[in-house]
């Protein structure tokens, strides 16, 4: 299911798209892409998580940092 929030970036990164293609050369238009894309793929993750964490029985404290630390590594 596409959520508000995911539909406005999925909006976002689709008008993000179209100003490279008409603006190739412009940096700014390619570094606001790179920020759109970024964005939509972590709102399209956060969605999953949620959809997980609400199907799965409660996890401990230790699980539940087990899994944080996996979105902490170092990019």
């Amino acid at each position: 299911m596409l959520t508000p929030q995911r539909s406005k970036a999925r909006s976002d990164l689709a008008n993000a798209a179209a100003k490279v293609s008409r603006h190739p050369d412009d940096p700014s238009a390619a570094e606001a892409l790179i920020a759109a894309r970024r964005d939509y793929y972590a709102t399209a993750l956060a969605d999953h998580i949620r959809k997980v964490v609400d199907a799965a029985p409660p996890l401990t404290d230790e699980q539940r940092d087990r899994l944080a630390a996996l979105l902490r590594v170092p990019a």
